[in-house]
C-alpha cells in the first residue's frame, strides 16, 4: 500500500470499507450529518465527491472504525497495538539487558529507529500546484462546519508544524483551527502544547512564528502526532516507527519547516505574537458547545497542492467519533508503557463512553493491602494524557475490565463507599470539563473494587461461585448432542439483557 492518503483510500475501498458519494452536498452542516449517522453504527469511510461551491471532494469517516484503524497502521488485529507499545516503552526506559534474547530484541528496536529515519523528496507531489499572495484562498477548500451553533468553518484533522527557533527542534500537532477571512485562521492549542511553546520562544526572540499546515496526509501519521507518549523523538520518527519506514519530508516553498511529501494540501504562514482574534465556539469530544476564547492568528502566504487533491476532515462530539475510535487504539499502544510505569497493573481500559479518557479501568495482580489506591495513584501521574481522567476504578485481575456486567459486578459487590472510594479535590483539571466548579480545577475519584484483605476488612470474605470444572468440561464436549450448537455462547446480545434499548 502507498503510504498516503490515497493509498489508504483504494485500500478501504479494496476491502469494501468506502463509498462515493456522488450526490450534491454542504460542507455546511450536511456533511457531518451523513457521517455521524455513519460513524453511530459503525459504518465505512465516505467520499463526496460533488461538494458545493467546491472542486476538492471530502474524505471523512476514513478511521471511523478501530479495525480501519489498524489497516492505516500495517496492522490487521488490535492486539499487534501492543506489540508496538511494547517497543516504545523498551525506547523509553532502556534497561541493560541480562539475556542475550533481550539483548536482541533491543538491537532490533534501535535498527527499527535507524529505520524510521524521515527521508527527502526534491519534487514532492504536494507542491504540484503553487499559490502565492493573494493567489491563496482558503474559502477553495470545503471546509466543514459540522453543529449549526459553531462560530465558523473549521480545520481538524490537519498537522500543524513549528519549529523552536533556539534549537531548531521541530513540533507537529493536531489542533482545531478556525476559518477568520480568506487568508487566515486562528489555532486553538492549549498552553502545555508544542506549538504555543514555540509561540512563547519566538515572542521571546521578537520574532514571528513560522507555521505549515499539512491537510490530507497518511492516517498512519496523524496517529504519530496524536501520540503524546514521553520519548524522545520526533513524531516523524514516531510515524516511521509505526509504519516501519521513514516518513518522505519536503521543504516548504516559503517557510524554513518540513512537511510530508504526499499531502495533498499544505498551508504555509506565520503567526505574529500577540495578535488575536476570537476563536469559537465549536463542538467538542463533551459533548457540549465549547467556549470563547481568544486564540492566535496565523496569516498564510502560500498554498500549495496535488493534482486534483482530497481533502480529509473529522469533527468531534460525544462518541462515537473517529477521534474515539484513534484513542482506542491509542489505549492498546499505552498499554506495555503503563505497566513498565506501574508494575502492578495487568490491564487497563478507556471506555468510549467515558470520552475515552475520563474514566479507566484497570486491573491489578492484588498482592497486599492498600495496593489498589497505590495503583490509583500512580496511574493519574504515569503519563501525562492521565492528568485529566476522573474516575479510576480498580478491580481484580480476574475481571474482564472490557466487559461492564463484569466490572458494574466488582464495584456492586466489592466496594463500600465508606471505605474503597477516595476523593482528590481541586487538581488541575480540563478547561472543558463544565462539571467542575472551577474551570481548571476538578476533583479525581478513586474506587478500590478489588476483593478485601485484612487489615482493609476484619470478616473473612465470601467464597467466589464457580462451576465445577468437571461437569464444565463435560457439558462443552456434549453441546452438540443437546442440540444446542447453532447458538454461539461467545456473542451475546447486550438488548437481550435490557442493554441499548433505544
Amino acid at each position: 500500500m502507498a503510504r498516503d492518503l490515497r493509498g489508504f483510500i483504494k485500500l478501504l475501498e479494496e476491502r469494501g470499507q468506502l463509498r462515493r458519494i456522488k450526490t450534491k452536498v454542504d460542507s455546511d452542516l450536511e456533511i457531518a450529518e451523513i457521517s455521524n449517522r455513519m460513524l453511530a453504527v459503525g459504518g465505512p469511510g465516505l467520499l463526496f465527491e460533488n461538494v458545493k461551491g467546491a472542486s476538492f471532494p471530502v474524505a471523512v469517516n476514513l478511521m471511523g472504525t478501530v479495525e480501519r484503524i489498524c489497516w492505516a497502521m500495517n496492522m490487521e488485529q488490535p492486539e499487534e497495538l501492543e506489540a508496538l507499545g511494547k517497543k516504545l516503552a523498551m525506547l523509553q526506559q532502556p534497561k541493560p539487558p541480562k539475556k542475550i534474547s533481550q539483548a536482541i530484541d533491543f538491537g532490533k528496536v534501535l535498527f527499527d529507529v535507524l529505520k524510521a529515519k524521515p527521508g527527502r523528496d526534491f519534487f514532492p507531489p504536494c507542491q504540484q500546484v503553487v499559490l502565492e499572495g493573494e493567489e491563496v484562498d482558503l474559502n477553495k477548500i470545503p471546509l466543514i462546519r459540522p453543529y449549526p451553533k459553531d462560530a465558523g468553518k473549521i480545520i481538524t484533522l490537519g498537522l500543524v508544524i513549528t519549529k523552536d527557533c533556539q534549537t531548531g527542534t521541530p513540533n507537529v500537532g493536531v489542533y482545531r483551527l478556525q476559518l477568520q477571512s480568506k487568508n487566515s485562521m486562528t489555532v486553538h492549542w492549549l498552553s502545555v502544547r508544542g506549538g504555543a511553546r514555540h509561540l512563547r520562544k519566538a515572542a521571546e526572540a521578537g520574532k514571528k512564528l513560522e507555521i505549515a499546515i499539512a491537510l490530507g496526509v497518511d492516517p498512519l501519521i496523524i496517529m504519530a502526532a496524536a501520540t503524546p507518549i514521553p520519548v524522545d523523538l520526533s513524531e516523524w520518527l514516531f510515524a516511521g516507527l509505526y509504519g516501519g519506514s521513514g516518513v518522505n519530508l519536503a521543504k516548504c516553498k516559503t517557510v524554513d519547516l518540513e512537511v510530508p511529501a504526499d499531502s495533498e494540501i499544505v498551508l504555509e504562514g506565520t503567526i505574529t505574537p500577540g495578535e488575536m482574534l476570537p476563536d469559537g465556539p465549536f463542538g467538542d469530544h463533551m459533548g457540549y458547545y465549547g467556549g470563547l476564547e481568544d486564540s492566535p492568528l496565523v496569516r498564510f502566504h502560500c498554498m500549495t497542492h496535488r493534482q486534483d487533491p482530497i481533502y480529509l476532515t473529522t469533527f468531534s462530539g460525544r462518541p462515537p467519533k473517529e477521534e474515539a475510535m484513534m484513542a482506542i487504539a491509542l489505549n492498546r499502544i499505552y498499554t506495555p508503557i503503563l505497566r513498565q510505569q506501574v508494575s502492578e497493573i495487568v490491564d487497563f481500559f478507556l471506555p468510549m463512553e467515558a470520552l475515552s479518557y475520563k474514566a479507566a479501568i484497570i486491573s491489578i495482580d492484588k498482592a497486599y493491602p492498600g495496593q489498589a489506591k497505590r495503583a490509583a495513584l500512580a496511574f493519574w501521574s504515569a503519563l501525562p494524557q492521565f492528568t485529566y481522567t476522573k474516575f479510576v476504578i480498580v478491580v481484580d485481575r480476574d475481571i474482564n475490565i472490557r466487559d461492564p456486567r463484569q466490572v458494574v459486578w466488582a464495584i456492586s459487590s466489592k466496594v463500600d463507599p465508606s471505605r474503597d472510594v477516595f476523593i482528590l479535590p481541586e487538581t488541575p483539571f480540563d478547561s472543558l470539563d463544565f462539571a467542575s466548579q472551577k474551570i481548571g480545577l476538578g476533583g479525581r475519584m478513586g474506587i478500590d473494587a478489588t476483593t478485601k484483605i485484612p487489615p482493609e476488612t476484619n470478616h473473612e470474605w465470601g467464597e467466589p461461585l464457580e462451576s465445577d470444572p468437571d461437569v464444565a468440561a463435560m457439558v462443552t464436549r456434549k453441546w452438540a448432542e443437546y442440540g444446542l450448537d447453532d447458538l454461539d455462547l461467545d456473542e451475546v446480545d447486550p438488548n437481550k439483557f435490557g442493554y441499548n434499548m433505544k
